[in-house]
């Protein structure tokens, strides 16, 4: 399945929820969840058909999906993976996609999106540990350092993603510098420390039907 490239907005419309796909928009008035909410307010409609246990699973699954912005074929390979590992699956799977290193700069409030952090790492701007890595589904490790490449640390849209930085809220599984533009991964998050709006146990059920 080929990347989705139509307006984002409209997939939070679809999933009723915020995806933040949009960057800073998504936090102000403009975002389109914040907008519908307040027309819905304003209207009454007839209320939607009830959702079919498949119907509900495979939402679920889309909502996951598209809020760390994967293609079907990466999602499964990492959803397999996941199921591999010892534990939970739903929380081994969160935990994978959480360490992706485009998701890690995006956290560290490097990039607006998740979007545009896959765009800045394939461009090579972010090391690992010292070595440039351009691979944004790169699982990074406990005790692991992300940091803009020295030669990256001027480019304009990561000096101002940096300014903001200190402003947004960061994971406390991280620990930043924002000075440096690096991060270091002090441990792998717990399901109570990732902030998804889902329920992970559905995309379990979808994928285990």
């Amino acid at each position: 399945m080929s990347r989705y490239t139509g307006p984002v907005c409209r997939l939070c419309k679809a999933e009723g929820v915020k995806l933040f796909l949009k960057g800073d928009r998504c936090f102000t008035e403009k975002c389109a969840i914040t907008r519908g909410e307040t027309k819905n307010k304003q209207r009454r409609g007839r209320p939607r058909a009830k959702m079919s246990e498949y119907g509900l699973r495979l939402r679920e699954k889309q909502k996951l999906r598209r809020f760390y912005g994967m293609n079907e074929g990466q999602f499964r390979r990492m959803f397999g993976e996941a199921s591999r590992m010892s534990g939970v699956t739903g929380h081994n799977f969160l935990q994978l996609l959480e360490r992706r290193l485009d998701n890690i700069v995006y956290r560290m409030g490097l990039a607006t999106s998740r979007s545009q952090a896959r765009q800045l790492v394939l461009h090579g701007h972010f090391t690992v540990d010292g070595r440039k890595v351009d691979v944004p589904s790169y699982l990074i490790r406990a005790g692991a350092v992300v940091a803009v490449a020295e030669n990256s640390k001027e480019v304009a849209i990561i000096r101002e993603n940096a300014e903001v930085a200190a402003s947004r809220m960061i994971p406390e599984w991280l620990e930043v510098n924002s000075e440096r533009m690096e991060a270091k991964v002090l441990s792998i998050p717990m399901r109570e420390q990732i902030d998804v709006p889902v329920n992970e146990q559905l995309v379990v059920e979808f994928y285990a039907r």
